[in-house]
C-alpha cells in the first residue's frame, strides 16, 4: 500500500468555515459583483485564535499597553519585551498577534536587544472586526514616532509588506528582515479568491473595489515596488514549501532590493519558519553585525 502525502493547504482554507466557501461559490454563480463584495468583506476580516503555548511566556513577561493610532482612529495593544535600549520592531502577519514571533523575540533579548510588537487593529487583543494593510502601515509610523528609534525591524507575511512600504516612506532602520512576504497585491487577491472557491473575475472586481475605496492602485503596496526604494540592508527569508505565499515573491523582492541577502529554507512552510533554530540564528546574527 502506497501512502500518499496529503498536500498542505493555505491557512485561509483551513480557517474558513465551510459555509463561507459554499456561500461564495453560490454568489459567484449568481453575480460576480455580489461575490466580489462578499469576498472583500472576508478579505478584510482577520481570524482570531487562542494563544499558542509557545507564545505564553512572552505574553506573560511583556509590558502591555493600549494606544490609539490618530491617523486611523484605531486602538492597538503594544508589547514591550526586554529592557535594552537597542530595540527591534516586530510586525506580525494577517491574523497574527504581537506575540507571534515569541521565539525570535526571546532570542533577540538573549542577544542584548529588546523588542516592541503590537496587535494590529482587529487582531489579537486589539478591538475591531475589520483590518487592512494601510492600518498596519499607519501603526508602524506612529509606533516609530512614539517609541523610536529602532535598530531593526522584522516583518512576517503582510507585516513584511507593511514594513517595506513604511521603510520606503521614510522609517529609518539599520537592518530589516522580512519573512514569508508576498509581492503583488493582485496575486494576493487572486490567491484569496481561489482559496475561497471564487474565480479570477471575482478577484479582479475585488481588486478594483479596493483601488476605488482607497483612491489608488493597491499594487503600489506590493513588496517589490516598495523594495525598489529601500536602501536598508535587508535579509529576505522564505520557505520553498510555503503554500500561503509562493517563494517567487521572495525572489522578486530580493531582486528589487539594493542591499539584500536571500535565505531559502525547506519544509518549514509559512509559520513553522518563525520557530526554526537556523532561521533564528541567521536573523540574530544579521541584526547584531
Amino acid at each position: 500500500m502506497i501512502n500518499k502525502k496529503i498536500p498542505a493547504k493555505p491557512a485561509q482554507v483551513l480557517l474558513a468555515p465551510k459555509y463561507l466557501l459554499h456561500t461564495g461559490k453560490i454568489l459567484t454563480a449568481i453575480s460576480p459583483l455580489m461575490a466580489s463584495r462578499f469576498a472583500a468583506r472576508l478579505f478584510l476580516t482577520p481570524y482570531r485564535y487562542n494563544l499558542p503555548e509557545r507564545e505564553k511566556e512572552m505574553d506573560k513577561n511583556s509590558i502591555q499597553e493600549t494606544i490609539t493610532i490618530p491617523s486611523i482612529n484605531r486602538d492597538i495593544v503594544v508589547y514591550h519585551y526586554g529592557n535594552s535600549p537597542k530595540k527591534v520592531l516586530l510586525i506580525h502577519g494577517w491574523s497574527g498577534t504581537g506575540t507571534q514571533m515569541a521565539v525570535i523575540a526571546k532570542a533577540l533579548v538573549q542577544k542584548g536587544f529588546s523588542t516592541l510588537s503590537f496587535d494590529a487593529p482587529a487582531h489579537g487583543k486589539s478591538p475591531g472586526k475589520i483590518s487592512m494593510m494601510p492600518f498596519f502601515i499607519q501603526s508602524i509610523h506612529y509606533i516609530v514616532q512614539l517609541y523610536g528609534p529602532f535598530h531593526a525591524a522584522i516583518g512576517h507575511s503582510l507585516g513584511g509588506m507593511s514594513i517595506l512600504k513604511a521603510a520606503k516612506d521614510g522609517v529609518e532602520l539599520k537592518k530589516l528582515v522580512i519573512i514569508g512576504t508576498a509581492n503583488s497585491v493582485t496575486h494576493i487577491t487572486k490567491d484569496f479568491a481561489k482559496n475561497m472557491k471564487l474565480n479570477d473575475k471575482v478577484a479582479g472586481k475585488m481588486k478594483s473595489y479596493f483601488d476605488s475605496k482607497f483612491g489608488e492602485d493597491m499594487d503600489n503596496y506590493s513588496g517589490a515596488i516598495s523594495a525598489e526604494d529601500v536602501k536598508i540592508p535587508t535579509l529576505v527569508i522564505h520557505d520553498e514549501d510555503d503554500v500561503d505565499v509562493h517563494v517567487s515573491s521572495a525572489i522578486e523582492i530580493d531582486n528589487a532590493l539594493e542591499n539584500s541577502e536571500l535565505m531559502l529554507t525547506e519544509k518549514l512552510g509559512h509559520r513553522k519558519i518563525l520557530g526554526d533554530s537556523k532561521v533564528i540564528n541567521k536573523i540574530t546574527t544579521f541584526i547584531a553585525v
